[in-house]
Order: C-alpha cells, then sequence, then structure tokens
C-alpha cells in the first residue's frame, strides 16, 4: 500500500470543507467519513466553496483529542486563497506550518487509503497531532486509479 515516503516542510494553507466529529473506535470514522464523502459526492457540496485553489480534494483530520485511539474532527474540502468567503454550514481552517512525513500510496482507490491508515497506526513515527491529510489529486484517469497522497505532521 506505502509505496515510499519523504520528509517535507509544507508551508501553512487555508481550506474550507464539511466537517464530522469522529473516532476509530469500532469502525465508526469508516461510517462516518464515508457517509460525508457520500453526502459530498451526491449533492455536490464542494462546488459551494469559493476561492479554491485547486481542484484537487484535501481530508483533513485535525483537533485530536489524544491520539489516533481518541476522537477528531474530518473535514473534506479544498484548498482556498483565503477564509473570507466561507459558505453556510461549511468549516474554514488554517493548516499550520510544520514538517510532514509524506506517504505515496499505490493500489486501487479506496481500498489503499483505508490500508495505508492502518499501516501508520501501527507504526512508530512520532506524529505531532496537529493537522493531517490525504491529498486526492483531481486528474485521475478513474476513480480507481485517483491518486492519494497522505501528509502527516511529524515531530
Amino acid at each position: 500500500m506505502i509505496v515510499k515516503t519523504e520528509t517535507t516542510e509544507q508551508p501553512s494553507f487555508y481550506l474550507v470543507g464539511l466537517a464530522i466529529r469522529t473516532t476509530n473506535q469500532n469502525g465508526q470514522s469508516q461510517q462516518d467519513i464515508g457517509g460525508l464523502w457520500g453526502r459530498i459526492m451526491q449533492q455536490n457540496l464542494l462546488q459551494k466553496i469559493e476561492g479554491k485553489v485547486s481542484d484537487d480534494t484535501y481530508c483533513v483530520y485535525t483537533d485530536y483529542e489524544t491520539d489516533y485511539t481518541g476522537a477528531y474532527t474530518c473535514i473534506i474540502g479544498f484548498k482556498v486563497s483565503s477564509l473570507d468567503d466561507i459558505p453556510e454550514g461549511f468549516t474554514g481552517i488554517t493548516i499550520a506550518a510544520g514538517k510532514y512525513e509524506v506517504y505515496y500510496l499505490e493500489g486501487k482507490f479506496p481500498d489503499k487509503v483505508h490500508l495505508a491508515w492502518r499501516e501508520i497506526w501501527a507504526s512508530d513515527v512520532s506524529r505531532a497531532y496537529t493537522a493531517d491529510f490525504d491529498l486526492y489529486s483531481a486528474n485521475a484517469k478513474s476513480f480507481e486509479e485517483t491518486e492519494v497522497k497522505i501528509y502527516l505532521a511529524v515531530k
């Protein structure tokens, strides 16, 4: 699933999207985040976001209660130029600059994302638990071939 990693310094950026509070306990996050993705896709909700920087989609994990075993907030949306125009019902956040471990994934989407996260949870990487995110490239040839990178905030 994970092909390679690299460590990089990322600049801060703004993100606007739809949020849900969840936990990884008892498969809850798969249900909650899967449901949020479904709602977004069926109703084309992200098209309401103004000032997007690209068509790449982000799935951010932030506001960790403790670590990956506690509650956290998931926000699915777009990188934007500012937080001046947040549609009603949406959330706007600033992703802080910092050091990230970048994971390049291989395999079919969406299975490869879940499998990669399981691999990350089982690893001993020194996580910062500030904001981690999946970056879904907008130029996929097909749904199954969606290019995904996971950015993990590290200490």
